[in-house]
């Protein structure tokens, strides 16, 4: 399940795991669904109309077709899985959004070639932050938006789950340590062997800053009281942040 020191992860084209992902959302009963989701939509332009988009690790393409019916004038979506993008593409009938099958750390861009770049939960599967966060600086058009949430660095710290729990099987506390440490975490998640890359917050901004980005908006989202009145469970949420989204402008 471990990659060499310098492929890039592709955890999704694993039989088991991708099964196991495919029913979680399609069930839409994971936290990206009532946390992560609605928060993304908060770092976005107020609109994506006329806009040339980038999406990294699209998954099941659903952020394209969102942005083409909002009005994106075109979309690049990547994603490493052959067994998502055949999934995306079975959902899409628009020429405008173009799926490839690439790394984040690979994929070909052009320079000021587009005016929105995403990223939902994928960016701590890869290893080398800076220098993806450099290519799609340069990427950016002149005022363009870099928009990403990513696993929140108190829960990736430890790697797995990190709940202190009684003898009961209560939780008592959410655990951080070796956060400073950064590097790979192996963890389990539907198989076990998945590696997911541990950075401080201050590496997520500061990284972009020294790109040139300018720090637009941070987030650290908890259960808003509608999901809570139907999920009383997400309530553990507010326990700890499960993840963080940070909006990052390329100056006019």
């Amino acid at each position: 399940m471990t990659p060499g020191p310098d492929a890039p992860q592709n955890i999704y084209d694993d039989p088991a795991f991708f099964a196991g992902y495919a029913a979680l959302r399609e069930a839409e009963s994971g936290l990206n669904a009532v946390l992560e989701q609605p928060a993304f939509a908060r770092l976005l332009p107020a609109s994506l109309a006329g806009l040339r988009i980038l999406d990294l690790g699209c998954g099941f393409g659903d952020f394209a077709r969102t942005a083409r019916a909002q009005g994106a004038a075109s979309v690049l979506a990547v994603d490493v899985s052959a067994k998502m993008l055949a999934a995306a593409r079975e959902r899409t009938e628009d020429s405008a959004i173009r799926y490839e099958q690439s790394s984040i750390e690979t994929v070909a861009i052009g320079e000021g070639a587009f005016d929105l770049v995403v990223s939902s939960l994928a960016l701590h599967y890869v290893a080398d932050y800076p220098a993806v966060v450099r290519r799609i600086a340069a990427a950016l058009a002149p005022g363009g938006r870099f928009a990403f949430s990513v696993e929140h660095p108190m829960c990736t710290a430890l790697g797995g789950s990190q709940w202190q729990r009684d003898a009961e099987g209560r939780r008592l506390h959410w655990r951080v340590d070796r956060y400073g440490e950064e590097g790979p975490r192996q963890t389990q998640w539907f198989v076990d062997g998945v590696i997911k890359h541990h950075r401080t917050t201050e590496t997520y901004v500061g990284t972009l800053i020294a790109a040139g980005l300018v720090l637009a908006r941070l987030d650290e989202p908890g259960p808003v009281p509608e999901a809570l009145a139907s999920r009383p469970d997400l309530e553990q949420e507010r326990r700890r942040p499960p993840f963080l989204l940070i909006a990052a402008d390329r100056p006019k």
